[in-house]
């Protein structure tokens, strides 16, 4: 299984969640991986090697965007 890792991406894990389900969908990509339960809605972290090994499948692969920031201003000062 490839490790790369983007958000958006929507995994399997090896063992369910309390709430009966075993999917989740990353929401932060760094040296820390945050992801979301789709069951629940529960929001966890954990460090990049705990999430490689409890992951069992990639269902659906993540764009990897995003969210863009607001413009800047333009600071003219006139």
């Amino acid at each position: 299984m490839p490790e790369e890792i983007h958000v958006g991406d929507v995994i399997r894990t090896k063992k369910k969640h309390p709430c009966g389900s075993d999917q989740w969908t990353v929401t932060r990509n760094g040296a820390d991986i945050k992801m979301k339960c789709e069951g629940c809605g529960r929001v966890v972290m954990l460090d990049r090697e705990t999430f490689l090994r409890r992951r069992k499948a990639l269902l659906v692969r993540g764009t990897g965007d995003t969210f863009p920031l607001p413009p800047v201003p333009d600071r003219t000062d006139a």
